[in-house]
């Protein structure tokens, strides 16, 4: 097992072929159940379909080498963990796109009204998923890393939005680069925070758990298999140490922010882990550390859950969260901003290069909602922002 460090980060990652993503983006089946704030009526018997105005990709084939075949020797059970590839796509049109004005930052105004220092700017980032070259030229544009990777950007706050690992050549390199800016970012009045991602469950799992059979709603699952079925790389695995799986267990799951509420998930699923950003963050970390598999499972699966905030319901559902847990918009990673323009996955999408413009984050739902992943799985962009967006 090769060793990691905390030091090491900045550097490139090794040679590990890049996981084909575009047309082997896997969903659980269960991201499409209906959200708590849809309109009352009768449970379905099985896992709702997707909305009308939604494309669905025909099946793809798995990606080769994703699976060994002595995973499943019957072949997978029916509604086997995360491995769907029908991901619905949004057209242009069906969400809104907005400029929103600057608002003011509370904290701020508050420190120069108390004769204190101003918190410096806030930044955000999206999914890095493993692209950690991508990851340090994105940084490095926006101001915040310096040549060489080391932070530059005095007391700027900056938290990562989760899913670090998995698909892209160098998960433990990102993770190793974000703990590094952590400490250097505190020495220069700063900080450097992350958010728990669904990928980083999975990794935690698979690194725990392997085979370890669980219950995962829909026949009998492992954590594993579900890593490998969603790009784990052999590489992060192999450079995988236990001071990674501390910092993975100890990351909040969410925290409002001058008035942003920041999420990894868009899915109102953090609704059942508490009243509050305190409670939901402990009742994560406390299911992490009781070290239950199930558990475990049942918390990935939650995670895993998306598009919350668009179609009918997804203004009430964005309001439905600020509500509970403060702030006046959500900004959240997971869901591929390509997916919910209809930049991919319609034919006249994947012509040419098949490569998504996005040109920056996705304001939808009457401007509640920020999308923060630019799809850099799909050859899309590694978003990094500031905050508020104007």
């Amino acid at each position: 097992m090769v060793e990691g460090s905390m030091t090491q980060g900045a550097g490139r990652g090794p040679e590990v072929e890049r996981t084909a993503t575009l047309r082997d983006f896997r969903v659980p089946a269960y991201v499409h159940e209906p959200a708590p704030h849809a309109a009352a009526g009768p449970p379905p018997a099985a896992v709702a379909p997707p909305s009308p105005v939604a494309h669905t990709e025909p099946p793809a084939e798995p990606h080769p080498g994703s699976v060994p075949p002595e995973a499943f020797p019957d072949g997978p059970p029916d509604g086997y963990t995360p491995t769907e590839r029908d991901l619905p796509v949004i057209r242009r049109g069906d969400t809104l796109q907005l400029t929103p004005s600057a608002t003011a930052a509370p904290a701020a105004a508050e420190a120069q009204a108390a004769g204190q220092s101003a918190p410096g700017p806030l930044y955000v980032v999206g999914d890095v998923h493993g692209y950690l070259d991508e990851l340090l030229d994105a940084l490095r544009d926006q101001g915040i890393v310096d040549g060489n990777g080391n932070w530059s950007a005095g007391n700027t706050r900056l938290w990562f939005l989760g899913d670090f690992t998995d698909r892209g050549p160098d998960g433990i390199g990102v993770i190793e680069l974000v703990m590094r800016l952590s400490a250097e970012a505190a020495a220069a009045g700063g900080y450097c925070k992350a958010l728990l991602g669904n990928h980083e469950l999975l990794l935690l799992g698979a690194k725990r758990y392997g085979d370890t059979p669980v219950n995962s709603g829909a026949g009998t699952a492992t954590f594993q298999a579900a890593w490998l079925l969603n790009g784990g790389q052999k590489a992060d695995m192999e450079r995988l140490q236990d001071h990674h799986l501390q910092w993975m267990a100890r990351l909040a799951a969410m925290e409002e922010v001058d008035g942003h509420l920041l999420l990894h998930s868009d899915t109102t699923a953090y609704l059942e882990f508490g009243d509050s950003i305190q409670e939901v963050n402990d009742t994560v970390r406390e299911t992490l550390t009781r070290n239950d598999p199930d558990e475990v499972w049942d918390l990935f699966r939650k995670f895993t859950k998306r598009f919350a905030f668009r179609d009918s319901g997804g203004v009430q559902a964005a309001r439905e969260l600020l509500d509970a847990y403060g702030g006046t918009r959500v900004v959240h990673g997971h869901s591929p901003i390509p997916y919910l323009t209809g930049e991919a996955g319609a034919e006249d999408g994947e012509s040419g290069h098949g490569r998504p413009l996005i040109e920056g984050p996705h304001i939808y739902a009457d401007g509640l909602a920020v999308a923060m992943d630019g799809g850099v799985t799909m050859a899309g962009t590694l978003l990094v922002r500031r905050l508020p967006l104007s």
